[in-house]
C-alpha cells in the first residue's frame, strides 16, 4: 500500500482545477489520480473514506461548498443516489458516497460509455468511513449514467467483498 500526498487547498465557490502529479500523457496510475472531494466540514465519516482512498495511493483535495446538495444536482446526481460527499476526477467522473476503492479502480480502468460515475447511496454500515466493528449492511454500487439512468455496477454481500 502506498501513502499518498494529501493536498488540502483553500477553495472559492468556483469549481477548482484539478492538479495531477505526473508529467506523462500515458494511462494514469493510481498515483496520478487526484480526487476533488466535496463534503460538509463537520462530516467525520467522509474523512474516514478519504483516508481509505489516500492509503491506497490516491490524492485528495478537500472542499466545503456552501450548497453541497445544489452542487450535486448540477453534476446530475439524483437525490436517490446521494450520500454525504462526492468526488470528482480531472475527467469529470463522479464518485458519490462511500464507494470502496476497489470499485473506483475497476471503473477508472475501463469507464463504461455514457457513464457519469459510481454511487453508493446512503451510508451503509461497514463501508469505508462507516466501519462499526464487525457490523455490515450489504449494498450495491450503482453505475450512474449521463442519460439519467442507473445500473448495478457491483453488489457487495459481505464485508470482505469490498476489498
Amino acid at each position: 500500500m502506498k501513502k499518498a500526498n494529501v493536498t488540502k487547498l483553500i477553495c472559492s465557490l468556483l469549481f477548482p482545477f484539478t492538479m495531477t502529479f505526473g508529467g506523462s500523457s500515458s494511462a494514469q496510475s493510481v498515483d496520478d489520480i487526484v480526487l476533488n472531494v466535496y463534503k460538509l466540514e463537520i462530516c467525520g465519516c467522509c474523512d474516514g473514506w478519504i483516508t481509505h482512498m489516500d492509503e491506497r495511493g490516491y490524492s485528495s483535495n478537500i472542499f466545503h461548498p456552501a450548497d453541497l446538495n445544489g452542487m450535486k444536482e448540477e453534476f446530475g446526481i439524483k437525490p436517490q443516489w446521494q450520500s454525504c460527499h462526492v468526488s470528482v476526477t480531472k475527467d469529470d467522473y463522479l464518485f458519490e458516497g462511500h464507494i470502496p476503492e476497489k470499485f473506483i479502480a475497476q471503473f477508472l480502468a475501463a469507464p463504461p460509455e455514457g457513464a457519469l460515475g459510481l454511487a453508493v447511496p446512503g451510508m451503509p454500515i461497514g463501508v469505508p468511513g462507516m466501519v462499526m466493528g464487525n457490523r455490515f449492511t450489504p449494498f450495491d454500487v450503482l453505475l450512474m449514467k449521463k442519460d439519467g439512468t442507473v445500473d448495478v455496477f457491483a453488489s457487495v454481500k459481505k464485508m470482505e467483498d469490498q476489498f
